[in-house]
């Protein structure tokens, strides 16, 4: 019976059930319990998992009758993880549940340990990837030896669940050498099918299919024969990603489909069948039967999704557009539902890339302005959150400050031309530290749905909408203005990326220096992108109000220096959802907070300015300028201005900060704000550029998510000099009852400034 454990953990399953076998015809009682428990092991690892089932059921109420604790632990840890691999995630919750209550009861501090690892590995197939990665951070410091592998096995694939492969590459390479160091040849197998996993999803296709290849090698090796059709599937899936369309793959595709049917891995199955449809439909062949058993698959979020994208595609092509676009709508309500677990902003970007290449094709059967901007809504709707103050996490808030601190000291030895004394990998391993907290909270309640076009319609009254969206490599624009709502062909996305492109880098050159060629570009480019938008520009009534949710590169397009919005009030928006909520009403009243960071010349001197528009304003400057009282001086205020220098982290825009007196106010500190400011002016370089696409993860996107009814900030560097003068005239007309978007655009624009943006309400 103990050798059954040993051979299974050695990857020689043939001889671990050879030795179960055996010793069947000899227990009995509890310790014929204890051997089924050690054989369903071996029987799940083999691939077996619906008999691995069946043998743990069988013993499971003769061990709850019994006194051995460890073996009922064990045994539900195996139900569990059996049930969690043919789909059955509830059932799966409620075996390993109660092993963690059973080993907590017990004592029993590894064996929790496991069964809370597992229990994170099923929550996280069911989606729920912040409780997991929470489970996950409890159970590992107890976990050693081979259970520590498999735990970050389980880890890695709740990462590549999560959207985040490039990440679960460490945990993968750290399993492989504790596999490869210490014999688990099982691990090693499984956790070359997991790299071939994160290299597909990390988009290298060729790479994933020689892995899946090493490990559907090594499940032969090991007669892990039920395995074999899961390392099959990557191949399958390595084939479709890199355009294969032929009559081989859709029939490899229907039989591995098969053998995983066959074999209970119901998830993979579907995914399969979903791929040979597709297959199917490109080859002119019927797909509907392979379809058919697949709409009520209740796997992963990401089958679902693909589900309804198959069945989208075949309504198309048999004419029916209305059912396509509602098998569109069905794909994004679950992976809105999906993105709902996440707390963290960046998860919930991700989680809304799950279903876009669906949008893009609800998006092009779009039959009208009105359901063109619906569904382009419903997409956007996925990223953004509902308002939520996460729970106090001091290890994340003790992270936050250790970083400021060695950040601090890292910009005063760079400054100082010396040999850095903080080390970089220091700085990386503190900022995934707070990524980690970060991604474990829970999701908050369901956020709103999505708005109706004549909601919007309603909301505008005399101001005008205007929502660009990307449609198969083509810029198009919905209007709405006057409650009518209208489409527009602007060109192709390339063109437009291009010219915005040309205006960043000529206006980043002139925040240095003046440069008559740079000047000339930004003209030129302005001139040439205006035409290219000002279709989607509503005429007549020069001085009414704009909102723009913009997609794609325009994000980052500095749009004051387009000619046609010159002197003309706008606000620039994720989406017109995100321009209604910002809208709210909030309370009246609160104060002004102005604060100067360090190093930057004008900043002093921009603050003492604007007292004259705002006297009995609080001023924190010099070391009162510190990351923890200005944020805590921002949470209730009604307007705070914050001068400083400001870096925006490409590919990483949470960590986007503001240099102050002890080191940089980082986008992660604000999420503590129980009230964001109505207003909140960012002077500072680039600090109103996002990242992840269309969810706006930035500064300035995350205010507005948190709360804040209108953000000011530059998505281009700024000419320190010409800053104070400009806000000066700004907060003037703050001052005079101008509301933010008509204040900005009463004020002129010369080069320096020209990134300024409106964000928000207006």
């Amino acid at each position: 019976m103990n050798l059954v454990g040993l051979l299974t953990a050695r990857g020689d399953l043939t001889a671990a059930l050879a030795h179960a076998e055996e010793a069947e015809t000899v227990l009995r009682g509890e310790e014929a319990d204890r051997l089924a428990a050690n054989k369903a092991c071996a029987l799940a690892r083999a691939g077996r998992v619906a008999e691995a089932r069946d043998v743990a059921e069988r013993a499971l109420a003769g061990l709850r009758k019994g006194n051995d604790r460890a073996a009922l632990n064990g045994l539900l840890n195996n139900i569990g993880l059996a049930r969690a691999m043919r789909g059955d995630f509830a059932g799966a919750e409620e075996a390993l549940a109660e092993a963690v209550a059973v080993g907590e009861a017990a004592g029993l501090r590894h064996q929790t340990a496991m069964a809370k690892g597992n229990l994170a590995f099923a929550v996280s197939r069911r989606g729920d990837v912040p409780r997991a990665l929470r489970l996950y951070a409890e159970a590992e410091p107890l976990l050693a030896g081979e259970r520590l592998a498999q735990c970050r096995l389980d880890q890695a694939e709740t990462l590549i669940v999560a959207g985040l492969p490039r990440e679960a590459r460490p945990l993968l390479d750290a399993a492989l050498d504790a596999a490869r160091a210490h014999g688990y040849r099982c691990d090693l197998a499984d956790a070359l099918l997991l790299r071939a996993h994160a290299e597909l999803a990390d988009g290298d296709a060729g790479r994933a299919a020689e892995t899946a290849g090493q490990a559907r090698d090594a499940f032969a090796a090991q007669e892990r024969l039920g395995w074999i059709p899961l390392a099959e599937q990557v191949l399958i899936k390595a084939r479709w990603e890199s355009g294969e369309r032929s009559e081989a793959l859709l029939g490899g595709a229907v039989a591995a489909a098969g053998l995983l049917g066959d074999g209970g891995w119901a998830g993979p199955a579907a995914e399969t069948k979903i791929i040979a449809a597709r297959v199917a439909m490109a080859l002119g062949r019927p797909s509907a039967e392979l379809l058919a058993e697949v709409h009520d698959t209740g796997g992963s979020a990401a089958v679902r999704i693909a589900g309804r994208h198959a069945t989208a595609l075949e309504r198309a092509e048999r004419g029916d557009v209305a059912g396509a676009v509602d098998a569109v709508r069905e794909g994004l309500e679950a992976a809105a539902r999906h993105a709902e677990a996440f707390g963290a902003l960046d998860l919930r970007a991700r989680a809304a890339g799950l279903a876009g290449e669906l949008a893009a094709l609800g998006l092009g059967l779009a039959r009208s302005a009105a359901e063109l901007l619906a569904l382009e809504e419903r997409r956007r709707a996925i990223a953004r959150p509902a308002r939520l103050r996460p729970p106090a996490d001091p290890e994340r808030a003790g992270a936050l400050a250790a970083l400021r601190a060695l950040s601090a000291a890292h910009t005063c030895d760079a400054a100082g031309g010396g040999v850095p004394s903080v080390l970089a990998a220091d700085l990386a391993d503190l900022e995934a530290k707070v990524s980690a907290h970060t991604r474990r909270r829970p999701g908050g309640p369901p956020g709103t749905h999505a708005p109706e076009p004549a909601e919007i319609a309603a909301a505008l009254a005399d101001r005008a909408l205007v929502e660009l969206v990307a449609v198969d490599g083509e810029l198009h624009a919905v209007t709405v203005a006057d409650g009518r709502i209208r489409r527009h062909r602007l060109g192709g996305v390339d063109a437009v990326a291009r010219e915005t492109g040309l205006i960043r880098y000529a206006l980043g050159r002139l925040a240095g220096a003046d440069d008559d060629a740079a000047l000339t570009a930004v003209t030129e480019s302005a001139e040439r992108l205006d035409l290219l938008l000002r279709a989607a520009v509503p005429s007549g009534a020069g001085d009414r109000d704009l909102v723009i949710a913009p997609t794609g590169p325009l994000h980052g397009l500095p749009w004051a220096v387009l000619p046609s919005l010159a002197g003309r009030p706008f606000t620039v928006v994720p989406s017109a959802a995100a321009w209604l909520r910002a809208r709210a009403d909030r309370p009246s009243g609160g104060r002004t907070v102005l604060v100067a960071g360090p190093g930057l010349a004008h900043a002093e001197r921009e603050i003492t300015a604007l007292l004259d528009a705002h006297p009995g304003a609080l001023v924190l400057d010099g070391p009162d300028a510190r990351a923890e009282p200005v944020r805590d001086a921002l949470d209730g205020a009604a307007l705070a201005h914050i001068a400083a220098h400001g870096e925006f982290r490409e590919g990483n825009a949470l960590f986007s900060r503001l240099r102050l007196a002890d080191g940089p106010l980082t986008v992660h500190d604000l999420d503590a704000l129980a009230a964001p400011p109505r207003v909140v002016v960012l002077s500072a370089c680039d600090i109103g550029r996002c990242d992840e696409g269309d969810a706006a993860v930035g500064m300035a996107g995350v205010l507005l998510a948190l709360g804040a009814g209108t953000v000011i900030a530059s998505v281009v560097p700024v000419r320190d000099a010409a800053a104070p003068e400009f806000m000066s005239a700004f907060h003037a007309g703050l001052a005079a009852g101008l509301p933010p978007s008509r204040a900005l655009a009463a004020v002129p624009r010369p080069p320096g400034v020209a990134g300024f943006l409106c964000f928000g309400s207006g």
